[in-house]
């Protein structure tokens, strides 16, 4: 068996464990290298994937081996920058690995999210609004504060009309009402196939009201929202100041209620504290589950951001995702849209996220914020590569290595690249000659930092991952 068909025979036994975006991500430009007495070697493109996979994956991996031959022991990783090259022939294609018929599975799911509750004259066909599919309770990031919400949505969605009834969620703006609400409306769909779910906004909701009372089809709009199973509503405080909408959701609630369908409805403060809203309607919000989502604490946030890194597909530093972290404290959808904003911007430079790159993008949003960690109104050039040591100290910390194994010896791959481009940017940022460069690098010949300057300059033709390394360092160090 050939180390190909041998990566093939492991991806293939550890796919259906994995979902589908995350091995994409992480498999992708991996290969088996060496397979020598019992230690099999593991290719990866990058030091950022070879921690992740080493660190999430390694037992699956060996596992899997192990049922192919047993003569494998253990499963090491290494960085070859080769295999991201487009001539690349080690590594199986990532997307062969699935067919069609998964993508039909798919959509077929999707399809599912729009729900007819009724056909009529009142504005053609009278649907659900669209529940977002990728709201879902599985992929809902759990922590400590968002425990109990997140345990009552997953018990309405097993047994609607129950004992949760009705179940009111409230929290601040960005926190993850409308994931659970539209979650339920999803999981509810997937348990209950004949069930017909509503979801809709307060604010639309009035609309409707207002329109059907001026095209005088009241009595369409109550059929339409009274003979459902499951109605969910999202922001009920909009209803404040509008007694028409007031009354109609009274009676609809009311009706629902007495015949056992579920209602789930979301604000952002608890029903006592709903003014202008008639207090009949505020006893009713209450009578049922009451539970109120909170912001994440650092562990959970953290978490939130790696799971979106996934949805995203892309690879960035922990260090500066436990930045993000640490300076975001209003809401969810701050975290993500920080996440973004970073991911958007190193594309469109070419480069990757840096903990600098990130604090400006803070900074931006909220000027008066104080960041912790780094100060973003120092200037960079003069805090980075003054020295050909500062680079050195950039580079080492990019790579995740010690600044010993930059200056070292070791030749293997993942020691000699850093050290290639930490010479490269001395030499082409710094203006420092190859002879003072050998000196800094514990008195190596200037034609070992000529070669090692020419090579990464080839590289950084045909190489689009070191652009982006090249680039991102560059920003570090001010540039």
């Amino acid at each position: 068996m050939t180390n190909r068909e041998l990566w093939t025979s492991v991806l293939n036994r550890v796919k259906p464990t994995i979902q589908k975006a995350h091995f994409i991500t992480w498999f992708k430009d991996t290969a088996v290298v060496k397979n020598e007495a019992g230690v099999v070697t593991v290719g990866v493109p990058t030091m950022f994937a070879k921690g992740w996979i080493s660190a999430k994956y390694n037992v699956k991996l060996l596992q899997a081996m192990q049922e192919i031959d047993v003569a494998i022991e253990s499963v090491e990783y290494e960085v070859c920058a080769r295999l991201s090259e487009a001539e690349n022939i080690e590594s199986p294609e990532i997307k062969s690995f699935f067919n069609e018929e998964d993508d039909k599975k798919v959509r077929k799911v999707r399809n599912m999210n729009e729900v007819v509750v009724k056909k009529g004259n009142f504005g053609g066909h009278i649907s659900s609004q669209m529940l977002n599919n990728r709201y879902d309770l599985s992929n809902f990031v759990v922590g400590r504060e968002n425990m109990l919400p997140h345990a009552v949505c997953t018990a309405v969605s097993d047994n609607p009309g129950g004992m949760y009834n009705p179940l009111y969620i409230y929290g601040s703006v960005g926190l993850g009402k409308t994931h659970l609400v539209q979650a339920i409306g999803n999981q509810i769909l997937k348990n209950f196939p004949d069930m017909v779910v509503k979801y809709i906004t307060a604010e639309k909701f009035v609309t409707e009201v207002v329109e059907a009372i001026g095209k005088r089809h009241m009595n369409k709009f109550k059929e339409q929202y009274r003979n459902v199973d499951v109605f969910l509503i999202d922001d009920v405080q909009f209803f404040a100041r509008k007694d028409s909408s007031q009354q109609e959701f009274f009676h609809t609630f009311n009706e629902l209620y007495d015949r056992n369908k579920q209602i789930v409805l979301t604000s952002d403060r608890p029903p006592s504290e709903l003014d202008d809203l008639d207090e009949r309607l505020k006893s009713r919000f209450g009578m049922g589950m009451v539970v109120e989502l909170l912001f994440p604490d650092f562990e959970t946030r953290l978490a939130i951001l790696n799971e979106k890194c996934k949805d995203f597909e892309v690879l960035i530093d922990p260090e500066v995702l436990s930045f993000i972290a640490n300076n975001v404290h209003c809401s969810v959808r701050e975290l993500e849209g920080v996440l973004r904003q970073a991911v958007a911007e190193s594309q469109l430079k070419n480069s990757v996220p840096t903990i600098r790159s990130v604090a400006e993008i803070i900074k931006r949003l909220n000027k008066a914020q104080e960041i912790i960690g780094y100060d973003v109104n120092e200037k960079s050039a003069k805090t980075y590569a003054k020295t050909s040591e500062d680079v050195m100290q950039i580079v080492a910390k990019y790579y995740n290595m010690t600044f010993g194994d930059l200056m070292g010896q070791d030749r293997h791959k993942e020691y000699m690249l850093p050290r290639q481009v930490c010479m490269y940017l001395i030499k082409h940022e710094l203006g420092e000659s190859y002879e003072k460069i050998g000196d800094g690098f514990g008195g190596r010949n200037h034609t070992t930092v000529m070669h090692a300057c020419k090579k990464t300059e080839t590289m950084l033709k045909k190489d689009v991952h070191l652009v982006r390394d090249i680039n991102a360092i560059k920003r570090e160090m001010g540039m």
